[in-house]
């Protein structure tokens, strides 16, 4: 039998919503998968990541939705006609209202899996008086070779259409600042979105944010973080070595 189309996006879920990690609980969180030039296939409203099933998942036309942020009238209803109009399927369960800010990710070049979870630690950061520690620095080798260089933290927005016009200019910010997009976008006070090629690099990258979070969370309690210099992040940001295991990383664990 031919695997479905939405059977990755269906294991994405699943894998981050296992309670044993501590990403999510109950409805929260949702996924994305690029599905061809104009559409995406995203996480239904409401369902559950843990139990997600494939009619969990509503492919939609991103048309409507990217006409939805550039319009200044636009208002709850707006958002309501335009999720509900975007659907392939009209009998589909509804989009997520995150499916906005999903859009927005994967207009970015090499975007295929977008996952926004809430990581406990992660979000204990992102609702201090002290988010900016999860973007300040790097704190140890491995972060820089699953999250990068430079992540992103996006003041807090009304979820929903405030958030992701907010996240759309400050991701055009980041890409003209560093000539890529940020693998890591925190959001204050809500939570974690992660942008890759594949659906296991988005799950690195989830996870890699929870340890940072953690060890963040121990490094203030010990007076404040210290961070590799600028040489150090550098250096192992273009090691071979360190350029090869990352895109080894990347690739579905067998």
């Amino acid at each position: 039998m031919p695997e479905s189309k939405n059977a990755h996006l269906v294991e994405l879920a699943r894998a981050l919503g296992d309670a044993s990690l501590n990403f999510v609980v109950l409805a929260e969180g949702n996924v994305s998968q690029r599905s061809s030039d104009s559409t995406l296939l995203v996480k239904a409203s409401g369902r559950r990541m843990a139990s997600a099933d494939e009619t969990d998942i509503v492919e939609v036309n991103e048309t409507p939705l990217l006409e939805l942020l550039d319009d200044p009238s636009a208002d709850d209803g707006a958002v309501f006609t335009a999720l509900s109009g975007s659907r392939i399927d009209p009998t589909a369960p509804m989009p997520s209202v995150e499916t906005l800010l999903h859009v927005v990710c994967q207009q970015l070049a090499g975007v295929r899996f977008v996952a926004h979870t809430h990581p406990v630690e992660v979000n204990a950061v992102l609702c201090s008086v002290r988010p900016t520690a999860l973007v300040d620095g790097a704190l140890f080798p491995d972060q820089v070779v699953v999250l990068g260089r430079h992540q992103l933290l996006v003041p807090y927005a009304d979820p929903g259409l405030a958030l992701a016009r907010l996240a759309r200019q400050a991701l055009d910010e980041h890409v003209l600042a560093h000539s890529s997009y940020p693998k890591a976008v925190y959001l204050q006070n809500h939570g974690l979105f992660a942008l890759g090629e594949s659906a296991q690099e988005v799950i690195n990258i989830t996870v890699m944010a929870q340890k940072v979070a953690q060890i963040t969370l121990g490094a203030l309690a010990l007076g404040g973080p210290a961070f590799l210099t600028h040489d150090q992040a550098m250096r192992i940001d273009s090691r071979p070595d360190e350029v090869t295991r990352r895109a080894e990383l990347v690739r579905t664990p067998k």
